[in-house]
């Protein structure tokens, strides 16, 4: 297909779309000069828990803080053990290497999604297999997938094996995208018809809720992210969630260089990983989870004014949550109508522009130099979201101004 450049109707018709988005934004963030995407907010019991921690010398990964963090997000994804690590990627990899994968493996991964959960299945030594997207959760379509594993995948000697590059299919990686969660029933059966494991991508969903159930805690294994821009941060880290006790055991002596505990000998039985969240992390974390009910409570009514916001508007529609889902509503979303996807990179400079920080999607995982190689499946309905998504500004606190 020939790329035509677009007309100068389509043009006009980009920066009128624009302006209004622009119009709408500031009726609801306000005339602040600069609105960032997300950021976190720090008024509770944050600076005392820290405090608690430097006074005491509790900073690394030893510490009361570690122990009550991984106990309260086990209780946050109603399961009953959590690891708590350095980082949602972390989290990712050694989830990995607890669901089995091996080296030369293919872990199924939603094209759409953060680079870091592809990342981390090639830290583990798998390859990457991309697969489509569903337009009424932006998260992996099971329809889609088990279509797709029809066609390209059989049993051999207890294994499931891609029947195209001879390689064992490890894991299925559902990611939960801006907080809302994937349809989990029938893509958990899509996955026990394959006896493939989920490694369910959590990191964006903390305090969202599947048919009742918290996410994190609804696969095979769960990981969760606390980066700085996450609904609840410890500055930088991660957890791994599981329902299994002997996994947790591994996981968490897997993620603490795989040490032998002892009063004073240093040896270690395996390859592990220096992973291990600090306690100054931790305490961050707890004083921060305290507060997680609040900030999904204020997060989903900013988006209910965004919808109202932005009803009528021509050409564009805010993202709810799937019927089936309570979303913590991480970032808000604006997809643009299939015709005036051409105005959406008109849509993000004059918002930009304007102070509002706004993002597309995340660049396809397929279309990354270090993944086009990878194997996939038609990705139609991904590459339609990438082509019309835009992320709006979905901080807590501009609840505060609302």
């Amino acid at each position: 297909m020939t790329n035509v450049a677009p007309s100068t109707a389509a043009l006009v018709d980009a920066e009128s779309l624009a302006s209004s988005v622009v119009e709408r934004l500031r009726s609801v963030v306000g005339d602040a000069t600069f609105v960032s995407l997300h950021e976190p907010e720090f008024s509770g019991d944050e600076k005392a828990l820290v405090a608690d921690c430097v006074e005491t010398g509790w900073v690394s990964s030893v510490g009361k803080y570690v122990d009550q963090f991984e106990a309260e997000i086990a209780t946050c994804c109603g399961a009953p053990f959590a690891v708590a690590v350095v980082n949602g990627t972390a989290a990712l990899h050694a989830a990995f290497i607890g669901a089995g994968v091996q080296h030369n493996d293919e872990v199924i991964i939603p094209a759409l999604t953060f680079v870091a959960t592809a990342n981390a299945a090639v830290h583990a030594g798998a390859i990457p297999h991309f697969v489509d997207s569903a337009m009424d959760t932006l998260g992996m379509d099971p329809v889609a997938l088990r279509a797709h594993l029809t066609r390209i995948a059989d049993r051999h000697r207890g294994r499931t094996i891609n029947i195209q590059t001879r390689r064992p299919i490890a894991a299925i990686t559902p990611m939960h995208a801006f907080g809302h969660p994937v349809d989990m029933e029938p893509l958990l059966r899509v996955a026990a018809d394959f006896e493939i494991p989920v490694v369910e991508d959590a990191t964006e969903s903390l305090g969202s809720t599947y048919k009742g159930k918290s996410c994190g805690g609804i696969g095979h294994i769960g990981v969760i992210s606390f980066n700085g821009n996450k609904i609840v941060t410890t500055g930088g880290g991660g957890a791994i969630v599981t329902h299994d006790p002997d996994l947790a055991k591994r996981l968490k002596h897997l993620t603490t260089t795989a040490k032998i505990p002892h009063r004073w000998a240093f040896f270690h039985d395996e390859v592990g990983y220096n992973y291990r969240m600090p306690n100054i992390n931790a305490a961050l974390g707890c004083a921060q989870l305290a507060r997680l009910n609040d900030f999904v409570s204020r997060k989903r009514n900013l988006a209910a004014i965004y919808i109202e916001t932005f009803d009528g508007c021509d050409g564009l529609r805010v993202f709810r949550e799937p019927s089936f889902a309570k979303s913590n509503y991480w970032l808000n979303v604006l997809l643009l109508d299939e015709a005036r996807a051409v105005a959406r990179d008109t849509v993000l400079a004059r918002a930009n522009d304007a102070g509002l920080m706004c993002r597309p999607a995340w660049t396809l995982m397929h279309r990354l130099p270090m993944f086009e190689g990878a194997p996939r499946a038609p990705l139609p309905i991904a590459e339609a979201i990438e082509a019309r998504l835009i992320n709006i500004p979905s901080s807590a606190n501009l609840a505060y101004s609302i």
